[in-house]
């Protein structure tokens, strides 16, 4: 059987692997990805963070994609049955990048990959893990390639196989999320949006008339397409029909404002479903081995955390590991898990209110408070991990205030 060795094993090579394997080949390791697919291939999560500018600059990723063409982004609006708001994320109250991108990740992926492979790490596109033998400083993963078993060697592995969750699998890792089975029916089009109120600086997030646990994404690109997509509860959402096109035109003729907005929309790719994405794992590290990204924990779309958390757990678990394969010896439950927990934590609390109609009421609010606003701003841009942020260091009691305020207003 074909040996492969390295110092770092990576499974997958999305946002979190493609950052991570960079950074490890910064600091002299050696490193190989694996990659089930072969890129460029679909994937949605398309509207990033002003947070993940941050990490891509810590890769020497940034330039590439600046200069790869894709759709400007500084924020986030919202409408709700005639009410509209929105957040410019250089108006936050973090420092740090304010503006980010909207982007086709079949082409924002290949550029991160490649970024890796220039930088130092092998890929092994159409690489399929079949088997895991791990434990402190030796790692052996058995990888199927067009019908032969190759055996890959190193001494620590991080899994960002993002929704494939290898590790979690191989390892019975996996526990149920606590969020309820929601779904995603969504798809690309050639938008034609004419409608004055649409800014494509910023993603658009619709909430429904009268179930406000639904709500849609539309994200628009440089080229005149867009990504628009609805998310909700599979009973709720199949009352538009049983097959995925049914279910996101019905929805979309449901929402007044925005099915105005996308009169002129021609509707020219498949359209696909994604159901009970929510997931969670017993532990993010152990002997060998970390998780990343939502190999992980993938918590909702709503706010397009996932390559935010992603690209956050990159950085904490690359910095563990350099010191560890130094020869320090990391505590990866304090230096690693709690860490990148803290800004979890922040997003769910937030995602929990959304669904449940407390973080609505508080982004719908009109209010002249710019601090507060920019506080919130700053927790939309991505930055959940800044403590001297009250909304993020005590996220639940101060959001439970502001929801009080904003209802008896």
């Amino acid at each position: 059987m074909k040996e492969v060795k390295s110092d770092v094993v990576i499974i997958g090579a999305g946002p979190a692997g493609a950052v991570a394997g960079a950074l490890l080949a910064k600091k002299g390791w050696r490193v190989s990805i694996v990659e089930r697919e072969e890129f460029p291939r679909f994937s949605i999560g398309e509207s990033l963070l002003a947070q993940c500018m941050e990490s891509l600059e810590k890769a020497d990723m940034l330039e590439a994609v600046k200069s790869a063409g894709f759709q400007f982004k500084n924020g986030a609006a919202f409408e709700w049955d005639g009410a509209r708001t929105a957040f410019d994320f250089r108006e936050k109250f973090t420092p740090g990048c304010g503006t980010a991108f909207q982007v086709p990740r079949a082409k924002f992926d290949k550029i991160l990959a490649d970024e890796a492979e220039r930088q130092g790490v092998k890929v092994y596109y159409r690489h399929s893990i079949v088997s895991a033998d791990l434990s402190e400083n030796d790692v052996k993963l058995i990888v199927e390639h067009k019908g032969e078993n190759l055996a890959f060697h190193a001494r620590f592995v991080l899994d960002a196989s993002g929704f494939g969750r290898v590790l979690p699998r191989l390892l019975d890792l996996n526990r149920p999320s606590e969020f309820p089975l929601r779904e995603s029916v969504f798809t690309h089009v050639e938008d034609n949006i004419v409608d004055s109120n649409f800014d494509r600086d910023k993603i658009l997030i619709t909430v429904h008339p009268s179930e406000r646990d639904i709500w849609y994404w539309l994200i628009p690109f440089t080229d005149g397409r867009a990504s628009i997509g609805v998310v909700g509860e599979k009973e709720k959402i199949a009352v538009w029909g049983e097959e995925p096109e049914q279910v996101l035109k019905g929805a979309i003729a449901s929402a007044p404002a925005l099915e105005k907005t996308l009169c002129n929309a021609k509707f020219d790719t498949n359209i696909q479903r994604i159901r009970g994405y929510s997931s969670d794992v017993t532990k993010l590290a152990g002997p060998g081995f970390a998780l990343l990204g939502n190999a992980g924990e993938f918590l909702d779309p709503v706010f397009s955390s996932g390559v935010t958390i992603a690209m956050k757990s990159s950085e904490l678990a690359t910095e563990c590991l350099h010191r560890q394969l130094s020869g320090e010896t990391v505590d990866w439950d304090k230096e690693f898990v709690e860490p990148l927990k803290l800004g979890v934590e922040v997003f769910k609390t937030y995602v929990k209110a959304w669904y449940d109609g407390r973080f609505q009421d508080v982004i719908f609010y009109q209010t002249d408070q710019k601090e507060i606003k920019s506080m919130i701003c700053s927790i939309l841009a991505g930055y959940a991990w800044d403590k001297k942020n009250p909304f993020v260091a005590a996220a639940e009691r101060r959001l439970n205030t502001l929801v009080e305020i904003c209802t008896a207003g």
